[in-house]
């Protein structure tokens, strides 16, 4: 080994002391000076780690393959796939509930301190009913012979499953044990009147997208529209669009949203990423019929679904696009408030800006990556906004995915 040079580190294993948890599904240990990202460990935990992924640097990947010392928290995990090599979608199954919402809130502390410079206490609310059989909406892979899984962690490989723990019931369980067409993907829903929804994602030979081949959806159970209920209205949408999976999910957030906008009758109000309205919906019954409300949207088919949906509610102006691009208009009304729910990357300091530029009194931020949290909350500080609430909900259990919502004020 040259000066300067690291050893591929893939497939050893020895010893280490487990330290704190990080963001992602993994605790962070230390050995010959690397950073050492282990999964299927907790904090405290003396384990055996195997190297699975090192590209050099400062840190590497790997797994815990053996449990020298237990952390009192630790139980067994219900599904046997929940192991090294075995599926990735579930990080914490081998934590009890009470810990895995303790892992979740101090990884929001965590990027809220060292991203946004704020320290906050946090706490991470479950909702109803427990930790299993609450993903209302999955999308699954097929392998070479026909059988559908799921991913395994950071790799291509597919692990069959017969079911899923923390699937709901009507999803993974009604495709599994059925041939698929090899190098397909199936995604299924299962709406609130019990309806099952699922299509199969056809490789469309000669044709590719970004280097990966092009799926075309062929629907196989079901029909393309889901019916879903939330902040006391139904919703009809595309079935494979986006909607919370977990069934509590929505009602949650929109109740949070609507005790922090402090809007008034003939206010304005900003609902950005908006999807097919939820709360869009809410915001109109706080301004009332002398309000306004702006929904962007830039998925064409939720925006009109949205359209729909709110067709009795007339202050609701819908917007197709990019949130930025609608934004550079300068017609649209100045709001009151803003509540934006991004994607997973945040909403970027583009949009904050043109948010801030606009001065609305509050912004309620719905997130679903306490990282990109923290950086936008850094970039409406800027701009004078403060964090003065925040609320986490343990609305993936099992995952190590975590939903905030937060207020901020000038």
């Amino acid at each position: 080994m040259t000066s300067g040079t690291v050893a591929d580190w893939t497939g050893r294993r020895f010893e280490v002391e487990v330290g704190a948890v990080a963001h992602g599904g993994h605790c962070v240990a230390r050995a010959e000076g690397r950073v050492v990202f282990v999964r299927h460990a907790l904090p405290g935990e003396r384990v055996v780690v195997a190297i699975t992924e090192d590209k050099g640097g400062s840190f590497c990947r790997g797994d815990a393959v053996e449990v020298l010392s237990a952390s009192p928290e630790r139980v067994d995990p219900p599904c046997p796939l929940a192991a090294p090599g075995g599926c990735g979608g579930c990080d914490w199954q081998h934590a009890s509930a009470d810990e895995q919402r303790r892992l979740k809130a101090a990884v929001v502390v965590d990027q809220l301190e060292r991203l946004a410079g704020v320290r906050w206490d946090v706490e991470v609310e479950g909702l109803a009913g427990g930790l299993e059989h609450w993903r209302t909406r999955t999308r699954l892979a097929v392998d070479r012979s026909g059988r559908v899984g799921f991913r395994a962690h950071r790799s291509h490989k597919i692990v069959p499953v017969a079911d899923c723990v923390i699937a709901a019931p009507g999803t993974v369980d009604v495709l599994a044990g059925q041939e698929w067409t090899p190098g397909a993907e199936l995604e299924v829903s299962v709406d609130a009147t019990g309806r099952t929804h699922a299509s199969e994602l056809l490789p469309d030979k000669g044709r590719l997208r970004s280097g990966k081949p092009v799926l075309r959806p062929h629907r196989v159970l079901g029909s393309s529209v889901a019916v879903e209920q939330a902040a006391r209205r139904e919703w009809r949408l595309d079935a494979h669009g986006f909607w919370q999976v977990h069934p509590d999910a929505a009602d949650v957030l929109a109740e949070v949203v609507a005790e922090w906008t402090g809007l008034a009758e003939g206010g304005a109000a900003w609902d950005l990423y908006a999807g097919v309205g939820l709360f869009a919906a809410v915001l109109a019954g706080q301004v009332g019929e002398d309000g306004t409300v702006v929904a962007v949207e830039s998925s064409r088919r939720a925006a009109e679904d949205g359209a729909e949906n709110l067709a009795d509610l007339p202050q609701v102006r819908v917007f197709a696009g990019k949130v930025e691009d609608v934004l550079a208009d300068g017609d649209l009304p100045a709001p009151d408030v803003v509540v934006l729910d991004p994607p997973r990357k945040g909403a970027g300091r583009s949009v904050v800006d043109a948010i801030a530029a606009r001065e609305p009194a509050r912004v309620v931020y719905v997130a679903c990556d306490p990282a990109a949290l923290a950086r936008d909350v850094a970039t409406f500080a800027d701009h004078g906004y403060t964090l003065t609430k925040l609320r986490a909900f343990d609305t993936f259990p099992m995952t190590h995915h975590v939903e905030c919502v937060a207020l901020l004020q000038r």
